[in-house]
């Protein structure tokens, strides 16, 4: 007995058809994923946690787009970068300062350095500078003087904060050892009397610690006095 082709109902049909469709349709979208661009996307549809954080520069950015934000109340310093700010005049005046204190440490320094031969005064450390001496409770210095009258001895002794030496500490002095007075004299601050206004004689000490007087007007080497530096 030959059998005869059965047809399927139209249900069924309708159906298979719409499940081909869904196939080709979602196969579609994915081969077609990547070519998707701004414009299919509708406006205002995207919200913004939908965005990943930095994925949008910039420049990709139409310019003032975006509005600024609303400030409810004053800045604080926890508002600001402070690597944006340039330095305030207050900041170079402070580095200025910093920079003075710092000359006057480093001063500080190379007279501490510089100390040798050091004593105590009152309790406390002291010394003397290179080209000085420690003697008698100051600091004397090493090397004669070019040749001036005695006011201008002393008025040179007194512009360093020092003075023209005693008489007879000067000859005591002189027999230190490595001590030498210049060849001739020098002055002391010992005055032996005066005849006149800016007419006197003052004490002068030879190299042999020997003691003389020679008018102040005359010009003779002579070395300073100065006090201990602490």
């Amino acid at each position: 007995m030959r059998q005869g082709i059965r047809l399927q109902s139209p249900a069924l049909i309708i159906s298979l058809i719409a499940l081909f469709a869904a196939f080709g349709g979602t196969v579609y979208g994915a081969k077609h994923k990547k070519r998707m661009n701004g414009k299919a996307i509708r406006v205002k549809s995207l919200p913004g946690n939908r965005v990943k954080l930095h994925s949008i520069p910039s420049n990709r950015l139409k310019p003032n787009v975006l509005r600024g934000m609303q400030l409810k109340g004053p800045l604080t310093g926890a508002d600001i970068n402070e690597l944006t700010l340039g330095q305030v005049p207050s900041a170079t005046h402070a580095e200025t300062a910093d920079a003075a204190q710092s000359a006057v440490d480093a001063q500080t320094a190379v007279n501490a350095v510089n100390a040798i031969n050091a004593d105590t005064v009152n309790g406390h450390s002291a010394g003397c500078q290179i080209g000085t001496v420690s003697f008698a409770g100051a600091c004397w210095e090493t090397e004669e003087r070019n040749k001036a009258t005695a006011p201008d001895a002393a008025a040179s002794c007194a512009s360093r904060g020092g003075a023209l030496p005693e008489a007879l500490q000067l000859a005591a002095f002189a027999n230190e050892p490595n001590v030498n007075l210049a060849a001739g004299d020098e002055w002391s601050s010992d005055i032996t009397n005066v005849s006149g206004p800016n007419s006197y004689a003052v004490i002068t000490v030879s190299a042999a610690a020997v003691l003389d007087y020679k008018l102040s007007s005359l010009e003779r080497q002579y070395r300073c006095v100065m006090p201990l530096v602490s």
